[in-house]
């Protein structure tokens, strides 16, 4: 199947930066979410990011001129002209069930579901479709227009084909794609929440600051971010949710979330989402 249309669920960061990237490679996007303000804040996040990498030259006016085509709609109604279905809702089991049954009612048939799920399993999402062999993980990285690697997840039904479109869509939108196998946490937070919530430990039992913790990762480790910075960009929230999966699905007491990570959850410090994580914003 050839793929001009795109039709994304969800318009925070991620749906925001997807819609963004799959447009100004030359795709036509419907970006959807239930909320019109979430929509009215992605329409404008978009048009300063175009507008900011086209000043920059990084960007032609020709695809500036597609990111602004983007259409931002309130239901699933158009869908069924879609040749691809991303669906990038709040990392919410339940939601992303719920969702993913309404999108194999109104894609059409043979048209592939793909989710930007850091952690959920590719394949109890399949199994809530009439379509398993063309259900598909697409975990982008944030910010999405900035970032090179895609995550390429494989449900147990995931056809080759899928697989193929998908890796080779990847590559059309500019960025790398790995694939990996359906497993708890895949391969990118399967090692790097275990690192944030060590980080977090160390917090807990006071052997450095904050600014300590993440100085030492990027001066000794030449990591871009410290870990706990890295923490308020992603979600406590989000940390947390992968680190209980690990836990519950892998069975292993070292991926027990630290205390202090539930103890910041709860409070609502959710990182920069929320204006306080390790660091106020």
């Amino acid at each position: 199947m050839t793929i001009q249309k795109i039709f994304i669920i969800g318009a925070g960061t991620m749906g925001n930066g997807i819609s963004q990237v799959a447009a100004t490679s030359g795709y036509q996007v419907t970006c959807m979410d239930v909320m019109p303000a979430a929509l009215e804040k992605a329409k404008a996040t978009i048009a300063k990011s175009t507008a900011k990498l086209l000043e920059k030259g990084t960007l032609t006016a020709e695809q500036k001129y597609s990111a602004d085509a983007i259409q931002f709609v309130t239901n699933m109604d158009t869908m069924k002209d879609a040749d691809l279905v991303i669906e990038a809702a709040t990392e919410n089991p339940e939601l992303k069930f719920k969702i993913f049954k309404d999108m194999d009612t109104h894609a059409r048939e043979g048209v592939i579901l793909a989710s930007n799920t850091s952690s959920i399993s590719i394949t109890k999402i399949a199994a809530v479709t009439r379509r398993p062999d063309r259900v598909i993980g697409m975990h982008f990285m944030n910010p999405v227009p900035l970032m090179k690697l895609v995550e390429v997840i494989r449900g147990l039904g995931t056809s080759n084909e899928t697989t193929q479109t998908i890796m080779d869509l990847c590559k059309v939108i500019g960025k790398e794609p790995v694939e990996a196998n359906d497993s708890p946490g895949f391969i990118s937070n399967r090692i790097l929440c275990p690192m944030i919530n060590e980080a977090i430990f160390a917090l807990q039992e006071n052997v450095g600051t904050p600014e300590a913790i993440d100085q030492v990762m990027k001066l000794g480790m030449n990591h871009p971010m410290g870990p706990l910075t890295l923490a308020d960009l992603i979600g406590l929230d989000v940390v947390l949710f992968v680190m209980e999966v690990l836990q519950r699905d892998l069975g292993e007491d070292k991926y027990r979330p630290a205390y202090l990570l539930r103890k910041m959850v709860d409070a609502g410090y959710l990182g920069r989402k929320s204006g306080r994580g390790f660091y106020k914003y």
